[in-house]
């Protein structure tokens, strides 16, 4: 093993997942310190939500984690774990921030809802390298798979850092390792859904809503203005039995529309001197 990390753990399924005991567990067992701060219950879809209105409520937690895991649960959402972490728990900045193992896939435009890649993104914010890893199940419990997966990672990323902190979002397929055709770097797809919001009555006659929907597939690969066409998607990838892992990053700014829009807006596209 490398030189033993600190690393900082959070997930949006909460404190008790499966996905992140799995995670913490295995990467304590090898050596790594290991801290994780969750929410103190299922927070899926919240996105980069913080909690300003009211106070945040943080617990150690006991016996559920490997002996060496520090662990707390947050009444916030996964961003205020996050926050609250690197902020007022950890005593020292952690190597590398990771979010997950999330129960279901975050592909395509998943990741701008996703609890979990906004875990992750808060600590790229912060200027820490950052990983959200993700199995593409919603029952499978192959999360070994992927465990093992981020184990070897880091020590890879550590041999051979990454010129600048990143986001690394990884989508891990549901099966057991021999089943995996391999690992890919992906461009982020588009994954579309067919909503709809089923009506229903409360005990007192009240309607309410349950928003309901299904994933509809990729179709087909959008152009990416940098990238080849040979780089596949994320949603492609897991398709064809992949790990998908797909840098990241905040700064959301569409430059390809930069210069065009100067021109129909008949603005200067050059920057200020």
């Amino acid at each position: 093993m490398t030189q033993p990390l600190n690393l900082f753990i959070s997930n949006d399924d909460g404190i008790f997942a499966p996905g992140v005991r799995t995670l913490a567990n295995t990467l304590a067992q090898v050596g790594h310190q290991v801290t994780v701060v969750c929410p103190d219950r299922e927070r899926s879809a919240t996105g980069h939500g913080l909690t300003i209105h009211q106070p945040i409520r943080a617990n150690i937690v006991e016996g559920l984690y490997a002996p060496s895991v520090k662990a707390w649960s947050c009444s916030g959402t996964p961003a205020d774990c996050v926050k609250l972490g690197l902020q007022a728990i950890l005593s020292k900045r952690p190597d590398f921030v990771l979010s997950g193992i999330n129960q279901g896939a975050n592909l395509g435009t998943d990741i701008l809802y996703s609890g979990t890649v906004s875990a992750a993104m808060e600590g790229l914010i912060d200027g820490i390298p950052s990983i959200a890893v993700s199995l593409t199940s919603f029952q499978s419990q192959e999360f070994p798979t992927a465990a093992q997966f981020i184990q070897e990672l880091l020590a890879k990323l550590v041999c051979h850092p990454l010129a600048e902190a990143t986001l690394l979002n990884i989508n891990v397929p549901a099966l057991p390792p021999e089943g995996v055709a391999g690992v890919k770097i992906t461009r982020q797809g588009v994954r579309r859904y067919i909503e709809q919001f089923e009506q229903r009555l409360d005990p007192r006659g009240k309607s309410y809503y349950w928003l309901a929907g299904e994933a509809v597939e990729e179709i087909e690969q959008p152009d990416h203005a940098d990238l080849p066409a040979h780089i596949l998607t994320d949603v492609q990838a897991i398709r064809d039995r992949y790990i998908s892992i797909t840098p990241l990053q905040y700064n959301l700014t569409d430059a390809q529309n930069v210069s065009p829009l100067a021109i129909t807006l008949q603005l200067d596209p050059t920057p200020l001197s």
